[in-house]
């Protein structure tokens, strides 16, 4: 099982930007398809972005395309999510999880870090 944390959130403003990371420990990052969910209050968790293994393959849900922009680096067992454009709408908890498998959904990823909260003001 691999470990995830997350750090990088905080409150920044419409328009502004933020950069998450998600440092893993105890297994190889390079085994896992890493991926960004996040969860509104009131709202299920939702799928933001995924990379591949080896960082060829990207896949971002619609409401972020263009603006977000994930990346990882196996050398350093490191993840990012790079957010830029912030809206409202962005403010939720970030999660960081990593799956055996090219899939998007919650059930798809078995490993989870502990959240970092994004608040974006208008």
């Amino acid at each position: 099982q691999v470990q995830l944390v997350e750090s990088g959130g905080g409150l920044v403003q419409a328009g502004g930007s933020l950069r998450l990371s998600c440092a893993a420990s105890g297994r190889t990052l390079s085994t896992y398809v890493m991926g960004w969910f996040r969860q509104a209050p009131g709202k299920e968790r939702e799928f933001v972005a995924a990379i591949s293994w080896s960082g060829g393959y990207t896949y971002y849900a619609d409401s972020v395309k263009g603006r977000f922009t994930i990346s990882r680096d196996n050398a350093k067992n490191t993840v990012y999510l790079q957010m830029n454009s912030l809206k409202p709408e962005d403010t939720a908890v970030y999660y960081c999880a990593a799956g055996r498998n090219w899939r998007f959904s919650v059930a798809d990823f078995g490993s989870w870090g502990q959240g970092t909260q994004v608040t974006v003001s208008s």
